[in-house]
């Protein structure tokens, strides 16, 4: 093979197919890494992978787009401990839908590079030779190595696919997990956060497309929740935990129900504080929702909301939804009451400054004021209530 053939096949010999065919699985090599290293294993220690598999995807983000692990984690955490709130690194609800789209990266890099951040948010991460030495100082070698690799791979060429490796982590990432994924698509449950499922539209993207159903169990090495869910990033942790190289730590709590109702105590409250995602949603089928077609069938002012604004938290309403929300309270008893208690009951895991034998009292006293509402759907949820124990194996 002389140095022209080199240049336009490189030393593999693919055809067009078989270099779109390599571009493709390299593409969802760097989304394995992202979702199972980065994300699920050193962000928040859902699991624990094989120091030889870690350290694989650890060169190969270095490569393949100079990712350094300790700013992504780093920029990663902040983004949930102030999500939709100022200082969030990448929220549309903050920026707009169209800055993180288009310059999802340039966000990503404000805070990557800066160091009170990163020394914040970063902990945990590797800090050994090759860190200090080469993947942290080093980041443009890993970047050049890989168009030199590529070129040699595949020929001139290469520098096509070295384009679409470099866009690959500011347009599925950046653009659409980030932006998409707290703009458009549906909510299984009714996180403080915008966070959406962007299902089945982004379903090669490493399971990262459930973004709600992350944020409503961040802790949780599996994203899927709903039997029709697919996480592409749960099948490669069943394998690789087959073949001995991947330990989950944690999956995201099924609820569990004594026989009957029980009497409201330290177990209740930390089995609902643990449910509180699939409480929040339970109480909406089986008490809002309910109540909003009943009133709504005879109350034509009930009819001028629609039922999302009385399910959909406080603080992700506009001004616009805010008030036509309080106008439909202020005239319907009903739908005000249950609205209340909903507050009243996410105040109990938001108390997190009173003690746990507050927190007792308070959910005791919420379900004895719901049992005596004359509301016949919060009055079931109630005993529903009291008959949640504690998941073991997941830390809220």
């Amino acid at each position: 093979m002389n140095l022209l053939d080199l240049l336009q096949s490189g030393i593999l010999g693919l055809s067009g197919w078989g270099k779109l065919l390599a571009t493709f699985i390299m593409l969802q090599i760097s989304m394995m890494a992202t979702t199972l290293y980065l994300h699920r294993d050193q962000a928040h220690r859902a699991i624990d992978l094989h120091p030889a598999l870690r350290h694989f995807f650890r060169f190969w983000m270095w490569l393949t787009s100079g990712m350094v692990t300790r700013q992504w984690v780093a920029v990663h955490r902040k983004h949930h401990a102030l999500c939709e709130k100022p200082g969030d690194p990448h929220s549309p609800v903050v920026f707009g839908l169209k800055k993180v789209l288009l310059e999802g990266a340039e966000l990503y890099r404000v805070d990557a590079r800066n160091p009170e951040v990163v020394a914040k948010y970063g902990r945990g991460t590797p800090d050994d030779w090759l860190e200090r030495k080469v993947y942290s100082p080093l980041t443009w070698v890993g970047i050049y190595g890989l168009l030199t690799v590529n070129i040699i791979l595949f020929g001139v060429i290469g520098i096509t696919i070295f384009a679409f490796q470099m866009a690959a982590m500011p347009i599925f990432s950046a653009g659409i997990i980030n932006g998409l994924g707290h703009a458009r698509g549906y909510r299984n449950f009714e996180s403080d956060d915008a966070a959406t499922n962007l299902y089945p539209i982004a379903f090669f993207i490493g399971g990262e497309e459930l973004h709600n159903n992350h944020h409503a169990f961040p802790s949780s090495a599996k994203f899927s929740v709903r039997p029709w869910e697919f996480d592409i990033g749960w099948m490669y942790i069943t394998i690789f935990k087959a073949l001995g190289l991947c330990k989950v730590r944690r999956v995201a709590p099924e609820p569990q129900f004594a026989p009957a109702p029980r009497q409201v105590d330290i177990e209740t409250l930390k089995a609902v504080l643990v449910n509180r995602m699939h409480v929040l949603r339970d109480y909406s089928s089986r008490v809002t929702l309910p109540v909003f077609r009943r009133e709504a069938a005879v109350d034509s002012s009930a009819r001028e909301v629609s039922p999302r604004l009385l399910i959909r938290r406080p603080q992700l309403l506009d001004d616009s939804a805010r008030a036509r929300l309080a106008s439909v309270l202020a005239k319907n008893q009903a739908l005000r009451t249950v609205h209340e208690f909903r507050q009243q009951l996410v105040a109990v895991w938001e108390g997190a400054h009173m003690s746990n034998e507050a927190l007792v009292r308070q959910l005791r006293e919420w379900c004895t004021r719901a049992e005596a509402s004359g509301i016949e759907a919060l009055q079931e949820f109630s005993a529903r209530l009291r008959g949640y124990l504690p998941t073991p194996g997941y830390a809220a």
